[in-house]
């Protein structure tokens, strides 16, 4: 049985190699960037699900040392990882002492997401976890981003996006599905792009996830 693309480095795998960049998906965030203007220069940044960084690198390549950029993840950033407008929090994104400090740490112009729940190979199992993870990561949108701010998030295909986007077209002006180059041909991963959010969704107390 022939070797499938996860089991051996491919272009992108070798490129963040030679970049510097903890994982290939770093590519992924840079398509989405490029083609919806996701960051605002300058700005604050919310990276959910972090590690092991390599969104959080290219951010912080990005920002030059302005701005913010605030990253959470249950596990600890990749040791390199490093930045002086870097703050990182290690824990639950349910927790509330979490969600907490990042709200001291806001409001942000954009929030990313590349996290992926623990897959157990039953694509209904998985894109159900994905689908409470991508509900989580929305309450985000909803209660700290800035009016203006930017918003993605990974996906997995077949777990409600078009209800997820239908949703988000009442938080943002613009809300769309995008599958980037950078993705392996045999993922059943995509992104959902929220652009322009409507109004002011920082809240210093709300609703609960």
């Amino acid at each position: 049985m022939g070797a499938n693309s996860y089991e051996k480095p491919d272009y992108w795998s070798q490129k963040a190699f030679k970049e510097g960049y903890p994982a290939r998906s770093v590519y992924k965030l840079q398509e989405i960037d490029k083609k919806f203007n996701l960051l605002k220069k300058g700005g604050n940044v919310l990276d959910l699900g972090a590690a092991p960084g390599s969104w959080t690198t290219w951010l912080l390549r990005q920002s030059a040392g302005k701005g913010k950029v605030v990253s959470v993840d249950l596990n600890p950033l990749a040791k390199d990882v490093k930045g002086d407008n870097l703050v990182f929090f290690q824990g639950d994104l349910l927790s509330e002492e979490i969600r907490n400090k990042l709200r001291e740490n806001g409001p942000y112009d954009s929030i990313v997401c590349d996290a992926a729940p623990l897959t157990t190979g039953n694509r209904i199992v998985d894109t159900g976890r994905s689908k409470a993870l991508v509900t989580m990561v929305i309450w985000f949108a909803e209660h700290m981003l800035k009016k203006g701010g930017n918003f993605c998030v990974k996906i997995f295909q077949n777990g409600d996006q078009q209800k997820f986007l239908q949703d988000m077209r009442k938080i943002f002006a613009q809300a769309k599905g995008f599958k980037p180059e950078a993705c392996r041909q045999e993922s059943f991963e995509t992104y959902l792009i929220g652009i322009n959010r409507l109004e002011d969704g920082f809240k210093q107390t709300g609703d609960s996830i």
